[in-house]
């Protein structure tokens, strides 16, 4: 408990230290359209329990969102079997008017999960271009043909891991996909002052910890994981990260620096004694 104290301590300070620049947006209406309309989009709202959640794709999202259904009468259980729809049955922030935006950000209680940015990476490239069509056509296929010789007859679902971090540092952050998107350019916690800040790494604790404040009904639990989840453990991360130039990586981490200080992740360790581990 302590040391959890002191991670959320040193964030929180971070968090002030940083936005405290003068260059730092200090509320949603001083961000450009385009990065107001990305973090609005990602803003859930509860009207009866009266709180803001910032969704991060690949940050235990889909099962916060099941909650949210819960909580609102839309679903009977989080427990029940079935592909999530992202989009029925759940309010975002954007879709209100000004007023009614500044007076739910000023007034009710906001939190965000995040999630060491590395491993968030790996989770949506395993994900996507392992298992998901329609990414490795959107995405795959142009990815290998951009980044490989003779990769014209690619189906997508053989992008490496080092074609999509290329991908990645080709990127403008702005126009990412959610899921590769930085947090901090999702949900904006300059602009928005958020109470609570939980972590993939404690996402139990964490989610009772929000689940007690926001007073949901004692039946309502977070979710277990699904059983068809493959986790990213510490082999896995070991492997990818080790047979990954490390030029790319380091080329690649400015992007989700504000990820790395502002939620207080070590950046990846990429040593030759670490990789001979």
């Amino acid at each position: 408990e302590l040391e959890l104290e002191v991670l959320r301590d040193t964030r929180n300070r971070t968090i002030r230290a940083l936005c405290g620049q003068r260059s730092m947006p200090r509320s949603v209406w001083e961000l450009p359209p385009g990065q107001r309309r990305t973090v609005l989009r990602h803003l859930l709202v509860s009207d009866k329990y009266r709180f803001l959640y910032c969704y991060v794709p690949k940050v235990a999202c889909s099962n916060w969102k099941r909650v949210l259904k819960v909580l609102d009468g839309a679903l009977e259980s989080v427990d029940v079997k079935g592909k999530m729809d992202h989009m029925s049955d759940l309010m975002f922030l954007g879709d209100m008017k000004p007023e009614e935006i500044s007076y739910r950000l000023k007034h009710y209680y906001k939190f965000i999960f995040v999630r060491n940015p590395v491993e968030r990476l790996l989770s949506a490239y395993r994900n996507k271009f392992g298992e998901i069509k329609a990414y490795q056509q959107k995405y795959g296929v142009e990815i290998v043909r951009r980044y490989r010789k003779n990769g014209g007859n690619s189906a997508g679902d053989d992008v490496t891991f080092s074609e999509f971090l290329q991908y990645l540092l080709d990127e403008d952050v702005e126009r990412m996909n959610e899921h590769w998107m930085p947090i901090y350019n999702l949900c904006q916690p300059c602009a928005v002052r958020y109470d609570f800040i939980g972590s993939y790494e404690r996402l139990h604790a964490d989610a009772n910890h929000v689940l007690e404040h926001i007073q949901s009904p004692s039946f309502v639990r977070f979710p277990e994981r699904q059983a068809w989840y493959k986790p990213v453990t510490a082999e896995t991360l070991h492997y990818y990260l080790c047979n990954t130039p490390r030029r790319l990586i380091k080329e690649l981490l400015p992007k989700y620096i504000l990820d790395f200080s502002l939620f207080a992740y070590p950046l990846p360790n990429i040593t030759s004694e670490f990789c001979r581990q």
